[in-house]
């Protein structure tokens, strides 16, 4: 049978059923795991062979781009109790346009079994967070309500000097002009400055209501 190509549509449906089938899944290399960058690897690749083996795409290296860059998409795999990964600095508009990508996030509670030396992930959340949606929040909502409050260019250059967003004078004056011509979509993480950014999605895993341009797939609260 010929495989269909991956979109962010069967993304959803793939991840959906990858969740039900590995949730609770013992699993050898995951037993006595504790690092979580290592537990993310082992998911990243177990997702990318479970798309390879239904549909048409790219499947990238994690170490040197985005995990699926036929959809503009990369994985990011997470522990529920504290939802947070890196990923690389391009430049300080992405705290407020958004990291240029997609996100699907993955994030589980994990278990070890001594009896059988097995480990399991139980996924609590997952969600996939258009490239439009991933500013940081405090920074994209901010800008906005300035905006709206009529706000003018000095206005937001101040803003931007306060949040300490990355640049000299002249490149955030730029910035605040583009943003006065282009306000940003409100993003739902939350970005960290450092060399690499530093991103939160305890907003994502909490979201209640239905946002456009984030896509729930699963949330299990647990007991």
């Amino acid at each position: 049978m010929e495989k269909k190509r991956l979109t962010l549509k069967t993304l959803a449906q793939s991840a959906r059923e990858f969740c039900a089938q590995e949730s609770m899944r013992p699993r050898a290399e995951f037993y006595g795991v504790t690092d979580g960058k290592a537990i993310g690897t082992l998911v990243e690749h177990l997702f990318q062979s479970y798309l390879k083996e239904r549909y048409t795409m790219n499947v990238g290296n994690s170490g040197q781009g985005l995990d699926l860059p036929s959809i503009n998409t990369d994985i990011k795999v997470t522990s529920i109790s504290h939802p947070q990964s890196s990923c690389p600095y391009r430049d300080s508009k992405q705290k407020i346009y958004g990291l240029g990508y997609n996100l699907i996030i993955f994030a589980y509670q994990k278990h070890d079994d001594a009896a059988t030396q097995m480990g399991m992930l139980d996924y609590r959340a997952c969600s996939i967070i258009k490239a439009e949606r991933t500013g940081d929040y405090q920074t994209t909502k901010g800008l906005r309500d300035i905006i709206s409050n009529n706000g003018n260019v000095d206005d937001i250059f101040a803003f931007l000097n306060d949040r300490g967003i990355p640049g000299d004078e002249v490149t955030l004056y730029n910035l605040a002009q583009q943003i006065m011509q282009q306000p940003p979509e409100i993003g739902y993480l939350t970005i960290s400055n450092a060399l690499q950014w530093r991103l939160s999605y305890n907003r994502i895993v909490a979201l209640e209501q239905p946002v456009k341009g984030i896509v729930s797939i699963i949330k299990n609260d647990g007991d």
